[in-house]
């Protein structure tokens, strides 16, 4: 069909010319990258990348084949480089995630005396926002003002969505109001930028205001809001949403998917999780890595490791996100040898680099099994400079074990690196007060008062009806503790009967016994769990969610609890989920 075509531009007959660039278009889309190649070869012989339009389709087909240094190629082989030339190429690395290499090629456009337009620079803003640069981003931001495109809607989306990405919600929300015109990316890109501030109210009014604005939200409109629920655990709200999902039609988008298994798994609802990733139809990386991770943080270890060989078998490329799950779950299993295997394989065979917060886990895991020195190793050989995450791991499998004298190692390395978080000091104090050096404890503490530093409140809350009720140790401000306490006496005077008896130890402060046994009495896990017994009918499970890990003798005080009340009592702390019943926990009482 593309036989005898003259090699020079102007004999080139008009018909293939346009077949040509179908076919190009055609194999981007469907990413056929030995199609692309062959039409490219075709193309030099041909005199076709001559023609400017064509080269620009091969550079853009190279971009969408993830090949972007074939697309740099083509770019540096077209003669006559249009503004068209520079945007495709401007874009393909800004797609490519190679940031640098776009804003570089954005100066190097403007050096030859052309001026970015509407292609460009949502591109260079994009990449603005991958490198969380927002000084650069403003200087784009004024690039776009002195070219006239400050009204432009593909623009000042991209602004907002940079804004945003950056943690500059303000920002982003000057932008959002002064433009003239917005779509539905628009209000995607605001929303989203409120969900990953953690402003979560904000969201949800946004999103509440585009429906009443009757603006027809997208699919990723909806996965936004939904991750504010999941981050609220906001239950019964996200399955509303939800509901809306279904009415629009967006319900087998991959991303809605992969928000509603994160909004399921962080609700303690690992079956819905399940629904929902069975019902995406197409699966993307995203929502394979949400599944993953659910079921990691939910102890099911194996349905882990079986669902990383059913996402190769899929054809899905594991990236670090992938890895990063597969390692927490082997590490809240205990599972050493396993890990080891996915640590190497990654390395190996996906010739992915580790990051620390692969390290972390890698330490975490070993540490908790004891292997404390192999721990050490692993640190000691790091090719990167360990953080404090990948120390703190050591410290906390120190505190386990009770090797106070590497704990105050793994501190005294933390604290080389300048200024820690509270929760490191709070670490240390823990690991001497657990071996009963209150006197180290309290110095540890106090390094934490000098700085101007306070720990963390423990808190625990329950959701009822779209309403969130937060309780902190021993506080009796919720209208109903009156009701609450007595049902945590009625409680414990039948969990004494069953065998309980109040381990102490986990009180890390010097005081008498009695005191330390109605500190820990009233913990605000406690507390949560009497509001839900209480509360909610006797089949419903009781899902909790805490802020800080669930100490030692609360784990212990729930198996109990669960076993009287014959009830199902879910407890998310800040690093995995507690199912409890009939006495047992699904952690195996590992974590």
């Amino acid at each position: 069909m593309l036989d005898n075509v003259s090699s020079g531009f102007f004999a080139v007959p008009c018909h293939n010319y346009h077949l040509i660039n179908d076919l190009l278009l055609s194999s981007a889309r469907s990413k056929s990258t030995a199609k692309g190649l062959q039409l490219h070869g075709y193309i030099v012989k041909s005199g076709f990348f001559l023609i400017p339009l064509i080269a620009n389709n091969l550079i853009n087909f190279y971009s969408k084949s993830q090949l972007p240094l074939d697309s740099l190629r083509a770019f540096e082989e077209t003669q006559q480089k249009s503004a068209t030339t520079w945007s495709s190429i401007i874009s393909c690395f800004s797609q490519n995630e190679l940031p640098w290499k776009s804003l570089d090629f954005l100066r190097k456009m403007m050096a030859g005396n052309l001026r970015p337009d509407d292609r460009v620079l949502p591109s260079a803003t994009k990449s603005c926002a991958i490198l969380s640069r927002s000084d650069i981003g403003r200087s784009v931001h004024c690039l776009s003002m002195k070219s006239g495109y400050e009204s432009d809607v593909f623009v000042g989306t991209s602004l907002v969505d940079m804004y945003g990405k950056c943690g500059e919600v303000a920002d982003a929300r000057k932008v959002f109001d002064e433009m003239p015109h917005r779509n539905v990316v628009t209000w995607s890109a605001m929303i989203y930028g409120y969900a990953q501030m953690g402003e979560n109210e904000e969201a949800l009014l946004m999103f509440k205001e585009a429906l009443f604005d009757n603006l027809e939200v997208n699919d990723h409109s909806f996965s936004s809001v939904i991750s504010v629920c999941a981050n609220s655990t906001l239950l019964e709200l996200g399955r509303q949403i939800q509901g809306l999902c279904i009415k629009s039609s967006f319900d087998s988008s991959s991303f809605v998917g992969s928000s509603l298994v994160s909004l399921y798994s962080k609700c303690g609802v690992l079956e819905g999780a399940y629904q929902a990733f069975r019902e995406t139809p197409v699966k993307n990386l995203g929502i394979w890595n949400a599944m993953l991770k659910a079921c990691a943080q939910h102890s099911h270890v194996q349905e882990v490791i079986e669902l990383f060989k059913k996402m190769k078998r899929s054809g899905m490329k594991p990236n670090f996100i992938t890895f990063l799950n597969v390692l927490n779950a082997c590490s809240h299993a205990g599972l050493v040898d396993e890990g080891r295997y996915y640590f190497d394989i990654m390395k190996e065979e996906y010739r992915i680099e580790p990051t620390d917060k692969h390290y972390a886990s890698l330490v975490d895991m070993l540490a908790r099994a004891g292997k404390l020195q192999e721990a050490l190793e692993v640190i000691t050989n790091m090719p990167i400079d360990p953080t404090e995450s990948v120390w703190g791991a050591l410290l906390t499998g120190c505190t386990l074990h009770k090797n106070t004298e590497l704990a105050a190692f793994a501190a005294d390395k933390v604290f080389e690196l300048g200024p820690v978080s509270s929760g490191m000091h709070i670490s240390l104090s823990n690991a001497y007060a657990a071996d009963g050096r209150f006197e180290d404890a309290a110095k540890a503490r106090k390094l934490l008062r000098d700085r101007g530093e306070k720990k963390e409140t423990g808190l625990s809350w329950v959701e009822e009806r779209n309403k969130v009720h937060t309780f902190a140790a021993g506080e009796r401000r919720h209208e109903r503790s009156k009701e609450i306490y007595e049902k945590l006496a009625e409680l414990g005077e039948e969990m004494e009967k069953a065998g309980y008896v109040a381990d102490t130890s986990f009180v890390l402060r010097e005081v008498d016994g009695d005191e330390k046994n109605q500190t820990i009495r009233y913990h605000s896990e406690r507390l949560a769990i009497a509001f839900g017994l209480i509360t909610f009918p006797a089949d419903r499970p009781i899902r909790v969610i805490k802020n800080l890990r669930v100490c030692g003798d609360c784990h212990n005080a729930i198996k109990f609890m669960s076993v009287c009340t014959a009830r199902v009592i879910i407890v998310r702390d800040n690093n995995r989920f507690h199912r409890f019943e009939g006495g047992k926990c699904s952690c195996n009482d590992y974590w």
